[in-house]
């Protein structure tokens, strides 16, 4: 069956990994054959806010041997409350509760009970709906529930926001709590070379964090080249993430041994753990070793960044103690609210589970060689050079921004931006190593950093049409939603700790983008009434939360006060340094005084022209008001900001 879209390059932007395609001249639509594999769709299913109705987004495309419309299908979910018993889960993935217990070797009783975390195994009907496979879950809609909740939290990934809005419309009329909405899941049925191969079912896999293609695969006793084939990946481009599926191709239904067993070990990551290539045998053996050298290569280069930061660290024992002011991150401890701080810092010491985790980095994310790199950027020239220590390189034909790690710890941002999966995030692609300095590589953000648009006062009419009133609520929309995922999707939560206009980055499409992790920490699980003290205070001056700047204290409040700060900056087109007063206190003769909307008018942008909702105006500043708040307590979490502004938005496009 065919997909019709523009053209070839619009399928290209719309899917991070496309499907093979055939161009039809005549008709300039892009039609996926019926015998090509699924593309694994990576970051797209998070992008809620993105209207993108690709077949990607939407589901696994209707590509099956002989057409045919369903098929046995399997799909993986990991047990959590109130999502641990055989009826929970039954009923969650509106299953037969005696096929679950039999699949998964369990008791045939409503009261029998999986271990946390275990990973069982649904079957389900697949079927074609319109142009998708889908198998429909029905769910009762809970208190606080949002597409991108159901989608990520409830049903781990299965599903996507924009699937659930396609089949369900506009969240903002059709859910609530105690409404009934269908869940499309993704599932798929063999195609017609799969068949031919003796493939007989696909099982949509549930990725989670540090998880490779190859050690999935093996937990089923598949080839790793047919995972690879099957979701479109290759042995040179197979990095994959937390909340995403990854369909395994299997001759025989999964069986409960397979998946609550030991786990094999992630695959080789040194020259001496790669098995010699066989003497002879099909391409799939040899594609799989492949794979495995790409994955060594790595480790070799990655070895010794470890053996530079141990020589390093060995040197430092003998020098005095640096003025810690230097220092690239600080080590802090989670305490109570009733506790005490204690124990000295001690941050040139190298993170232990970097040191742990070095080998696996080479598995799941690409080490590029540094000569690569010199080319890409003309030997760092300057006439590469972005701003700072990032330059633009193009590597395959793909631009790029190299960053150059100036000394520190760089454990931290690689290790967090290997795990997470967000549009509104940047994504790293790849990292190098070179005579004991590090390298990322990152997506380019082709229209740079938020301050130089919104702080620009140009007399060229189109560039302050650019930043008009809806480019500026995505804008802070965008920026919402890359930090309700950190705070509240990845594992741990993470708070970014140093978020600023100069740290927003804009694609081509002035879509946002947070960069520069440095700082970024988890917050060690979340749990309520805790925080965390540190004696080593660093940020960008005006941002940073009073909480913060005066007592060390540390929580993801203090990333909600830095988004008012920002989304004050996107209203007013002021620096914070402008403001000669707290930015709270800027307010409140706009959202406190009776001539509220004429104090209005005197903030916003004058480069607007007043072409905005002056009441939607004074509900961004109430809502940027309570961000700002002094007590950490009284401000809302990410979450809510994020919903207030998704409603603002709807509101300012119907």
């Amino acid at each position: 069956m065919s997909v019709c879209v523009k053209s070839h390059e619009q399928l290209k932007k719309k899917l991070t990994r496309p499907a093979r395609v055939d161009l039809h001249e005549r008709s300039g639509c892009a039609r996926v054959n019926s015998h090509d594999q699924q593309p694994y769709i990576r970051q797209a299913t998070s992008a809620c806010e993105i209207k993108d109705n690709s077949t990607s987004v939407l589901g696994y495309t209707c590509n099956g041997a002989r057409r045919r419309s369903s098929c046995q299908s399997y799909l993986t979910f990991r047990s959590t409350p109130p999502y641990d018993t055989l009826s929970a889960v039954s009923a969650l993935f509106s299953v037969n509760s005696s096929q679950l217990a039999q699949l998964n070797s369990v008791p045939e009783t409503n009261t029998a009970v999986f271990e946390a975390d275990r990973m069982v195994l649904i079957p389900v009907t697949c079927s074609c709906s319109g142009e998708h496979y889908q198998v429909n879950a029905s769910y009762v809609v809970r208190q606080d529930d949002t597409y991108f909740g159901i989608a990520n939290a409830t049903f781990q990934g299965l599903s996507t926001c924009q699937s659930l809005e396609t089949q369900n419309g506009d969240p903002t009329r059709y859910i609530f709590p105690g409404s009934r909405i269908t869940v499309p899941l993704r599932c798929a049925c063999p195609t017609q070379n799969q068949s031919d191969a003796g493939v007989n079912y696909l099982l949509s896999y549930l990725v989670t964090w540090n998880q490779f293609v190859s050690s999935i695969s093996a937990l089923f006793g598949v080839d790793t080249g047919q995972t690879l084939a099957a979701n479109t990946l290759s042995e040179t481009d197979f990095n994959i993430y937390p909340f995403t599926t990854l369909l395994i191709p299997l001759r025989d239904p999964p069986t409960s041994s397979q998946v609550t067993g030991p786990q094999p070990p992630p695959p080789p990551s040194t020259a001496a753990a790669v098995p010699p290539p066989p003497a002879s045998g099909g391409g799939s053996s040899k594609k799989t070793w492949v794979f495995a050298a790409v994955g060594a290569l790595g480790g070799i280069v990655l070895a010794s960044a470890v053996c530079f930061f141990f020589f390093r660290k060995h040197n430092r024992k003998s020098k005095p103690a640096t003025d810690s002011s230097r220092n690239f991150e600080s080590i802090e401890k989670p305490l109570r609210k009733t506790e005490q701080h204690e124990n000295e810092d001690d941050s040139s010491q190298l993170s232990q589970d970097f040191l742990e985790s070095i080998s696996s980095i080479a598995q799941s994310l690409k080490v590029y060689p540094f000569q690569q790199l010199k080319s890409a950027t003309q030997d760092f020239s300057p006439g590469s050079k972005i701003k700072g220590s990032v330059y633009l390189g193009t590597i395959n034909g793909d631009l790029a921004a190299i960053k150059k790690m100036n000394g520190g710890d760089v454990s931290k941002e690689i290790n967090l931006l290997n795990k997470i999966n967000h549009f509104n995030l940047i994504r790293l692609s790849g990292v190098s190593f070179n005579e004991g300095q590090w390298y990322l590589v990152y997506e380019y953000a082709s229209n740079g950093e938020l301050s130089d648009w919104i702080h620009r006062k140009s007399e060229d009419q189109r560039t302050n049409d650019t930043m008009n009133w809806n480019k500026r609520l995505q804008i802070a929309l965008d920026i919402s939603a890359g930090l309700n995922y950190l705070h509240r999707y990845t594992s741990p939560p993470h708070i970014h700790k140093d978020l600023n206009s100069k740290n927003i980055l804009l694609d081509e499409n002035f879509r946002a983008k947070i960069s520069n992790f440095g700082l970024s920490r988890s917050t060690d699980h979340g749990e309520e009434g805790q925080f965390a003290l540190t004696r080593h205070i660093i940020g960008t001056k005006g941002y940073m939360a009073p909480e913060y700047l005066e007592n060390g204290i540390v929580s993801t409040k203090m990333d909600v006060y830095s988004f008012g700060v920002v989304m004050l900056e996107i209203l007013t087109g002021k620096e914070v340094s402008f403001f000669e007063m707290d930015p709270s206190e800027v307010l409140a003769p706009a959202v406190m005084s009776d001539d509220g909307h004429e104090n209005l008018r005197k903030l916003i942008d004058p480069i607007l022209q007043e072409n905005y909702n002056i009441d939607l105006v004074l509900v961004l500043f109430k809502l940027i008001h309570r961000c700002l708040e002094k007590s950490p307590t009284n401000r809302p979490e990410m979450d809510d900001v994020f919903q207030s502004l998704s409603r603002i938005s709807t509101s300012a496009s119907s």
